[in-house]
Formats: C-alpha cells, sequence, structure tokens
C-alpha cells in the first residue's frame, strides 16, 4: 500500500510489537518450567501447556503442582517468614522498592509475555497493568517503611497463600504480595492455570532484588493445585481473586480453621448514564467498561442503564462506534479488542449469548480467522430477571435496559448479587454524589470507569466478596492485631437447683424486636438461677422465626444509616445516660447472675457507650493521594444488619461492647446476649426504650447461642454476624455464612478482655464499617 492510499482510506496499518526477547527467554528455559520454591526453580514434572489465545500455539510446558509441591513451598516460606519479619521496616521497604524499579526495567519484556499468554492488547499490558504492577511495589515499599510507627500493636498473620486469575496475571499478583511482603508475611502463589508466565518472569526478578529465599514461592497447576494450598494447614492466610462460586468453596473450605480470608470475586457492574451526561464521554467510557481486556474484568460496566429519553440516540451512537473497534493480533498496537483466553472461555460466552432472550447486535468489525476471538456485542430486550441480566458473563457482552428517574435507576442497579463496582455519567455534580452512595458497590467512578491506583482501596460487598486491596485498609488484610489471646472456657448456666424458693411475683422476659417486647414465637422459656440457688426469673427462648421478625425489624430501621454521626452521637450518649441513672440496679442484677460484684462492669458499659458516642462523628474517611487531576474518596459506611452472639462471661459489658460500635456506625442489629446470663440484656429493654433509639435499631433475641447461630449465619438479609460466644461456633458461621458470602468475625474459641483496651476500639469499628471508594475526576 503506497502513502497516497494510506491517506485516501485513512485505515490504520499494522504496527505489530516485536516479541524475539519474550521467545529467547523461553528458549532460556527450553520452554519448559518447574516451580519457583525457596529461592529457586524445582525440576520440571508432570506438565500442560500454556498457549497463545490468538493462535493456539503451544507457548510453554508447566509443571503441574501436586499436594507435595505444596508441602515444600509452604514450609520454604515457613522457614523465610519470622527472620523476614524480625527485619528493620527499611529493610522490607529497601526490597519492594528493587523490585519496582526492576519492574520498570523489564517492563516491556514483562507485557510482551502478558500478552501473549493471555491475549489482551499490547497497549493495555504495557500503558496499564504494567505501570499500575510498579505503582503498587513503589506504594507498598512506602507503607512499610511507615508501618512501625503508624500500625504499632500489629503483626503479620505468617504464611500467605495467594490463588490469582487469568485476567491480570501480573497485576493481581502485584495486589496480593506487595502488601503482604510489606506486612511482614511470606508468600505462596498460585498463579491461573491459563497464564502462569508472567508469574514465573516475576520469580526471576526476585532473584535480581536479592529478596530472600523462601519470602516468595509459586507454584503452578490448576485447580487441585488452589485446593491443596487453600486447605494447607501451614497456611495462616488466604487471599483469593477468582469466581464467586470458587470464593464460596474456599470460604467453606477455611472454615473453624482460624485462617485470615479475603476475597476479590465476581460482579455485573451497573454503568447508570443520565440524560445530562456528556454522550460522546460516556461512550468512550463504555468502551474502557466492557471491551477493556475483552470484557474480561470482574468489575465491568457489563449492565447499561440509561435514561429513557436519550436511549435511542445513545444505543445508535454506540452500535457505530461499536462497529470501529479492531479485533486482531494483540500484538498489533492498532488493536482495540484482543483474544479472549480460552476456548472454554469463548464456548461459556458463546453459549450464553446465543441463549439470550433480548436483540442481540454484533459489532461489524471483520473478525480473525484464527484465535479465541469475541465480537463486541450489544443486547437490549432484557427484563431484569433475565439471566444476562443478572449473570457476569465475563466476555465483550453489554446488556442494556432503561431507567425513568433517579430513584429507578438506584434499584435496578442494586438488583444484583453483586456488589464490586458502578459507574455514574451526569454532568449534575450534586446527583451523582446523591446517587453514588446509593449504589451497593465497593467502588463508584463518576464521570469515569475502571480507575485503579495502589493507594485507593479496592474490593466489594455482598457476593462480590469482602475486604480491600490497596492502601492502609488493604495492607490491615494482612495484619492482625498483637495480643496473648487464652483458650475461652464454656460458660454454663446456673443448673436448676433440687430446692429453690420461686420469686414473689413471677417475671419472664421477653425478646426485644422492633422497639416492642415481644413473645417468642417458639412459647418455650426457662428458669436462670443465681450461683446461691435463688430463682431470678424466666427468659424467653428465640428461634429461626424470631431471628427472622428482627432482621426484618432491622432492616425497616435502614434510615438509621442516614442519620448523622451528632445525632447517633447524641442517642448513645442518653443511653450511657439513663445505664447510669440504674447504676446501682444493672450492678446488683450482675451480681445475682454472676457471683461478682458487678459495679466495674457497669462503669466499664457507660464509660463503652460514651467511647463511641465520641467516634460517631470522628470515624472519618480519607481523600486519596491519587495519580490523575481528581480525587478518590474512602468512605465509611456502615455494613448494613450486623448479628452478634455476644459475650457469655460479660453480660452487660459484652452486649454494650457489640452493640455500640454497630449502631455508632450506622448500623442495625440483632443481638443474642448471654446465653447463661442474659437477665442483664433483658433488663437493658427499658433503658434502650427511654432514649429516643429508634425502632429496630437494636433488636435483642435470648435464647441458645449455638441453636440460634445457623439461622443468623444463613440468612441472606444479615450483611455481617459477629461471635464472641464462648461456645466455639466459628466452623458453623463460617461455614453457613458462604451462602451470601456474609462477613464474618468469630473467636475461634479464643478470649478476649472485655474490661481492658481489647474489648473496644478501631478493631471493632473497622469491623463495623465498609469502605466505598468514590473516584471523582475533575477538570476540563
Amino acid at each position: 500500500m503506497t502513502i497516497k492510499e494510506i491517506f485516501d482510506r485513512m485505515d490504520y496499518g499494522p504496527a505489530p510489537e516485536g516479541n524475539a526477547e519474550v521467545k529467547a527467554w523461553l528458549a532460556k528455559h527450553g520452554q519448559t518450567f518447574g516451580h519457583f520454591i525457596d529461592g529457586g526453580f524445582t525440576k520440571p514434572a508432570a506438565t500442560f501447556a500454556t498457549k497463545n489465545p490468538a493462535n493456539g500455539t503451544d507457548l510453554a510446558q508447566i509443571t503441574q503442582g501436586t499436594a507435595q509441591d505444596i508441602d515444600a513451598a509452604v514450609a520454604a516460606a515457613r522457614r523465610a517468614q519470622p527472620k523476614w519479619a524480625r527485619l528493620p521496616a527499611h529493610a522490607r521497604a529497601k526490597y519492594l522498592y528493587a523490585l519496582a524499579r526492576l519492574i520498570q526495567k523489564h517492563a516491556r519484556l514483562l507485557a510482551v509475555l502478558e500478552t501473549m499468554d493471555n491475549g489482551k492488547p499490547i497497549r493495555e499490558s504495557r500503558d496499564i497493568d504494567v505501570p499500575l504492577v510498579a505503582r503498587h511495589f513503589y506504594y507498598h515499599a512506602g507503607l512499610a517503611q511507615l508501618m512501625d510507627s503508624e500500625l504499632p500493636g500489629h503483626a503479620p498473620h505468617g504464611v500467605c497463600g495467594a490463588v490469582i486469575p487469568w485476567n491480570f496475571p501480573l497485576l493481581m499478583l502485584a495486589w496480593k504480595v506487595a502488601p503482604a511482603l510489606a506486612a511482614g508475611n511470606t508468600v505462596v502463589l498460585k498463579p491461573a492455570e491459563y497464564t502462569p508466565l508472567t508469574a514465573l518472569l516475576f520469580a526471576e526478578i526476585t532473584r535480581e532484588a536479592g529478596l530472600p529465599k523462601g519470602v516468595l514461592n509459586i507454584v503452578t497447576g490448576d485447580g487441585d493445585t488452589g485446593a491443596a494450598l487453600v486447605a494447607h494447614p501451614g497456611v495462616d492466610k488466604i487471599a483469593f481473586t477468582g469466581s464467586t462460586a470458587v470464593g464460596k468453596a474456599i470460604r467453606r473450605a477455611t472454615a473453624g480453621t482460624g485462617k485470615a480470608l479475603t476475597l476479590e470475586l465476581g460482579g455485573k457492574s451497573p454503568y447508570i448514564v443520565f440524560d445530562d451526561a456528556d454522550i460522546d464521554s460516556a461512550i468512550e467510557g463504555l468502551v474502557d467498561a466492557i471491551w477493556f481486556n475483552q470484557g474480561q474484568v470482574c468489575c465491568a460496566g457489563s449492565r447499561l442503564l440509561v435514561q429513557e429519553g436519550i436511549a435511542p440516540r445513545f444505543h445508535e451512537k454506540l452500535k457505530r462506534r461499536m462497529d470501529g473497534l479492531r479485533l486482531g493480533d494483540p500484538l498489533d498496537k492498532c488493536i482495540d479488542v484482543g483474544a479472549v483466553v480460552d476456548p472454554i472461555q469463548l464456548a461459556t460466552i458463546t453459549d450464553m449469548v446465543n441463549g439470550s432472550d433480548g436483540d442481540i447486535y454484533h459489532a461489524d468489525t471483520p473478525i480473525p480467522a484464527q484465535g479465541c476471538f469475541y465480537p463486541p456485542t450489544l443486547i437490549t430486550g432484557l427484563g431484569t430477571a433475565s439471566r444476562l441480566m443478572q449473570e457476569e458473563i465475563f466476555g465483550p457482552v453489554l446488556v442494556s435496559m432503561t431507567f425513568r428517574t433517579p430513584a429507578e435507576a438506584v434499584d435496578l442497579a442494586n438488583n444484583t448479587r453483586y456488589g464490586l463496582a458502578a459507574s455514574v455519567w451526569t454532568e449534575n455534580v450534586n446527583l451523582a454524589l446523591d446517587i453514588a452512595p446509593k449504589i451497593k458497590a465497593g467502588v463508584v467512578w463518576v464521570n469515569a470507569t475502571n480507575l485503579f491506583d495502589a493507594a485507593a482501596g479496592f474490593g466489594g460487598v455482598r457476593e462480590s466478596g469482602f475486604g480491600r486491596e490497596g492502601g492502609w485498609e488493604g495492607l490491615m488484610a494482612y495484619l492482625k492485631p498483637v495480643r496473648s489471646a487464652k483458650p475461652l472456657k464454656p460458660v454454663a448456666a446456673i443448673p436448676e437447683p433440687r430446692d429453690f424458693d420461686p420469686p414473689t411475683l413471677d417475671r419472664t422476659a421477653k425478646l426485644f424486636i422492633g422497639g416492642k417486647q415481644a413473645r417468642p414465637d417458639g412459647g418455650y422459656s426457662r428458669p436462670v438461677f443465681s450461683p446461691k440457688g435463688k430463682h431470678l426469673g424466666h427468659v424467653g427462648l428465640g428461634n429461626r422465626k424470631d431471628i427472622r421478625n428482627a432482621v426484618e425489624a432491622a432492616h425497616a430501621a435502614k434510615g438509621w444509616g442516614k442519620a448523622t454521626g451528632h445525632n447517633r452521637a447524641q442517642i448513645l450518649y442518653y443511653i450511657a445516660e439513663n445505664l447510669s441513672a440504674r447504676a446501682t440496679e444493672f450492678a446488683a442484677r450482675i451480681r445475682d447472675l454472676t457471683g461478682r460484684d458487678g459495679t466495674a462492669e457497669v462503669d466499664a458499659s457507660i464509660a463503652r457507650l460514651f467511647t463511641y458516642a465520641a467516634w460517631s462523628d470522628k470515624y472519618d474517611g480519607q481523600a486519596k493521594s491519587v495519580p490523575i487531576r481528581g480525587v478518590a474518596l474512602a468512605m465509611n459506611e456502615p455494613v448494613g444488619v450486623i448479628a452478634a452472639l455476644c459475650p457469655d462471661e460479660a453480660p452487660l459489658l459484652g452486649l454494650i461492647s457489640t452493640m455500640a460500635p454497630a449502631i455508632a456506625m450506622g448500623n442495625t442489629c440483632v443481638l443474642v446476649p448471654s446465653d447463661p446470663f442474659p437477665l442483664a440484656a433483658t433488663d437493658l429493654y427499658q433503658v434502650l426504650e427511654t432514649s429516643d433509639l429508634p425502632a429496630g435499631v437494636v433488636n435483642i433475641v435470648t435464647g441458645s447461642h449455638a441453636e440460634l447461630a445457623k439461622p443468623l449465619a444463613g440468612h441472606m438479609d444479615v450483611e455481617a454476624l459477629w461471635s464472641f460466644s464462648s461456645t466455639d461456633l466459628s466452623a458453623l458461621i463460617e461455614s453457613e455464612s458462604a451462602a451470601n458470602l456474609k462477613r464474618t468475625w468469630v473467636n475461634n474459641g479464643r478470649a478476649r478482655d472485655w474490661m481492658g483496651a481489647e474489648g473496644e476500639g478501631r478493631e471493632f469499628l473497622r469491623h463495623a464499617t465498609a469502605i466505598k471508594t468514590i473516584w471523582v475526576p475533575y477538570g476540563e
């Protein structure tokens, strides 16, 4: 083609990226790789092929990891961890800095290898993925440097197991490895079966950086290898990014083991376009939202919600833009959409689209005859319950619906089991900042999409998982508070004596649901006795129907989360005031129940209410320093409905210590008080009723922790469950909570000093809040 013909046609000519260096690197290893364990590569064993999805050719043979390989990797990480954790913070920071510099030095090699193994366009791996990887190691070098001074009283978990997906192989490695190493942990990483090569190249880079042996270990393989890592008893924390189905399986597999867990899972993210939006900008943003990385992005804006008045025009312009997208060799710098990662994924996308009941539009653009390519696709005419509106497609497929009002847009956006990300497009900043907090998602972009940075936390709610990647909040997932927790002995109720005097006036305490005292649904109660055999009264035994009623009441009181922190503080102070007025009575009740003087416990309860009243309007979010013209706001939001099995050993203080932080942060709660000593909680009903607390904010269901744990853990409308029971129900709670991936906080049978510093503070506030990152770019 002549220069004149090029100018006449204005077609893009090919601009291929060279891959000679990648081929040389593969050849150096004989196109065959073992694992990276204890600072060196193992001898290859049974292997499988990793392929280039753009042309189907084999790139290398990868060793299939076994349980024995995982054993060896975990043992190496365990040997290295104490010494790594004892290094001065500055020493760890230097290693992370060295890794960041070496990533930049090897940037083009990493980018080309990533594109060949994954199929994403070279422009994306070169300009987005690899720079973000370097940014994460630079940022976490800084966190490592500051950790000792800024996070005293925290320690690393130990050995972290990381399982990462195939859509962003190198970036997901950075998201897991950088904070883990900064915090003093060692790592065993299992990369995705489809895309292991950049992880193995990174292993070589760690040797250039002089990273001590065993600090990072990489075991390749399929899902069985990942399962062996998750189940290994020598692993202290699991960090997983992948599908929701696998995330639920991991939650069940780790239940009761004491392993820390963070899950970053799937999404069905809404992309909301209001009628005052800059349509052309919104369409360009949509191209990045759904066709970036071939739509193989967990936070892809795959659900387009466009205001009805502009929908026809918007869809027409969108189709025209789709037709101009170019598919082809991912190493061609002129390509917009690369190859889907594997024929299996391509078949899944094809089957889901072919089974759709909507109007399907495929972009009118040439599709390569060879390789795993799927055209950009738009599907309209679907209902809210349609499969493609609810299920993650993980491909270059966009589904669209219309809305009329902002309220309807929010309802449609939240009509999903996921809650990872969302985009809001409008020229009205008031509207944008009104809508963003209402969307149930961990990240919201305003007039933008797919903005990421190491300083800004990323992660989801609902079935998109829990935990955050990036920022101080991401580092906290790799740390634990330092304390010497002793085993918690079960606390039993005082048995019924052979002979006792009945109370002068019979008293049966009811439940407290929706601001009213209610009889238990089952109609059962049990007597409560003092250590001296005195009959103190009866207490109702709640059941799953009472739990249902309490959760409904808690949801009906969701307006509490919209109250100002100042208003919540006033009510907590008022509760403390009213409890103080009856301090002598409550102290006597605790003495009757437990046999010990209750004065100190009542005083501590009043002080704790003051503490969380003080925190109500002071637990602030942050404006993150991200490298754009804009701001990323990390906002602390209430989790929602928090259920708690309160401590048995501290009948009043334990309940206050769980209730107060929850409601201070705007949550509503369902509390199951001390199982053996419940009457201190039932006496509190009158205090709550007279303290201006809105009905349903606090609900108390007395009864057996062992019997009520399962309905609470399995309830789909409970967002979090805490257990401080002396009956160790941790395994049951974590396993049952996998149904909706609710956040859990369990004691694993370990004691906590409720009278001391362990009984209050930021740890409780972190568990009572979820961080939402709202990105707001600015400038012309």
